[in-house]
């Protein structure tokens, strides 16, 4: 390929010489895949069908659950595909789209925690005006900020990506990333690595400090308080805790990965730190929040006693 040519495909050179193991990636990866749909399909089925979990917190906490199937579905059809497939290229506008939906799933679980956050802060430090201030319009609002927000930033980032001229299309990833893109790039494009760096401040880094704050605030007030206000206030946030730390772990997993040539680290490193946040979180998610809430789980229990979860499991199975 001639210097500044756009190439007509991007080939994944991780996929090379995985031989017959590659059978037993994809029965893992198609159970792991299943298990993500199955346990966020149950969360989004209880809070969509009892009208009693139809508040902030638990709103948020499908939120979480549907952005965990939709960065997931942005990754396992593609990858189970290239397991089992002996051609391992996809098209530049089919990688741009996944590129699109994966950071923008990686960026809505930061700004759906900060909601979560802010819905806590509220609910703990100012209980009686709670009711006045996380309203409807104001909860719809403020989710479809979260959601749309992440998607105009990193839809720029991606349309000004792919104006870049390429002198490569090895992507060293199981998946594409705009980074994995532009470090194709015949020469330094400033703008690109600029628009990068204030979407990751205004999407990643911002919300997690805000995050931090909420939880300081949330500590400082429980400080003053009784025992029994503590030990409700640490049942309600643990979970949220949980499953921001986790997260924050995941991402800070892949931010490190990408300071490095990927001849620098080996193979399966690469491999476990590049897909720890699109894997970890929507298997922990369900489960910390079906365990950890009282009203979710005794919904949960209800259904599997009416065979609906089995009635779900079957339903999935069915479309693979």
């Amino acid at each position: 390929m001639g210097n500044g040519s756009n190439p007509t495909y991007f080939y994944f050179v991780i996929f090379e010489n995985q031989g017959y193991t590659r059978y037993i990636f994809f029965i893992l990866g198609l159970t792991l895949y299943l298990t993500i749909l199955i346990f966020n399909v149950i969360i989004l089925l209880v809070i969509y069908v009892e009208k009693m979990l139809h508040r902030p917190m638990y709103l948020l906490i499908s939120c979480l659950s549907f952005n965990s199937l939709y960065g997931t579905a942005g990754l396992f059809p593609r990858l189970l595909t290239d397991l089992l497939s002996d051609v391992h290229t996809i098209s530049p506008s089919s990688c741009h789209i996944q590129t699109f939906v994966i950071y923008t799933y990686a960026s809505c679980e930061f700004t759906i925690l900060t909601l979560m956050a802010y819905d806590r802060y509220v609910a703990i430090c100012k209980p009686l005006q709670y009711h006045s201030i996380m309203t409807p319009s104001v909860l719809i609002g403020m989710t479809t900020t979260a959601l749309f927000y992440p998607m105009f930033c990193f839809g720029s980032l991606i349309v000004v990506s792919s104006r870049l001229q390429l002198c490569g299309n090895e992507i060293t990833k199981l998946y594409c990333s705009g980074l994995s893109v532009l470090r194709l790039s015949c020469e330094e494009f400033a703008p690109s690595y600029i628009l990068s760096f204030i979407v990751a401040v205004t999407t990643v880094f911002i919300p997690m400090v805000y995050i931090l704050y909420s939880y300081i605030r949330i500590l400082i007030i429980c400080q003053r308080r009784s025992s029994e206000f503590k030990a409700k206030a640490f049942h309600t946030c643990l979970p949220h805790i949980v499953t921001f730390v986790n997260y924050s772990i995941a991402v800070f997993c892949e931010m490190i990965i990408t300071r490095y040539e990927p001849w620098e680290l080996p193979e399966f490193v690469i491999v476990i730190l590049s897909l720890e946040f699109l894997i970890v979180p929507p298997v922990l998610n369900p489960l910390v929040y079906g365990l950890s809430f009282l009203e979710i789980r005794k919904k949960i229990n209800n259904y599997l006693r009416k065979n609906l979860i089995l009635k779900i499991i079957l339903t999935l199975f069915r479309l693979f």
